[in-house]
């Protein structure tokens, strides 16, 4: 189960990195289609918008597999880790609501989602350390 929390947690870092391009590629693609004469109202959309959301949903789930998956391995502080990157993601989806109506929180919500990607990188250096093994009491 060791190795299944490390490739979860690997598997949300990953993902948090393609949302951090996902949504530079959805904002030049804005820019380039403006410049184009592209109307850009609220039924506007492209793919890095679509990708951004959907990897968001992605990330919301690989959360709350990794904390399950902590309650079933040995890894040192992983519930931990798991309960505060699952916590984020909460935040996370929060930050997006609101940051449509207040597109300042817009900022909180990049610098969450780089410290799920961060506790994420934790997790990942946790669950790869060697295991300590009891060492025998002498007397």
């Amino acid at each position: 189960m060791r190795n299944v929390y490390r490739v979860v947690a690997i598997l949300i870092a990953v993902s948090v990195a393609l949302q951090v391009a996902a949504i530079a590629m959805s904002g030049f693609t804005v820019l380039k289609d403006a410049n184009d004469g592209a109307a850009i109202g609220a039924d506007y959309s492209n793919f890095g918008q679509m990708w951004h959301s959907i990897g968001g949903s992605l990330i919301a789930l690989l959360a709350l597999i990794l904390l399950i998956v902590s309650f079933l391995t040995d890894v040192p502080r992983g519930r931990a880790l798991a309960g505060i990157i699952f916590g984020l993601v909460v935040v996370q989806f929060a930050l997006a609501a609101f940051s449509f109506g207040l597109p300042a929180l817009g900022v909180l919500h990049g610098l969450n989602g780089l410290a799920i990607g961060a506790v994420a990188g934790s997790a990942i250096g946790r669950a790869a350390a060697p295991r300590k093994l009891a060492t025998p009491t002498g007397g």
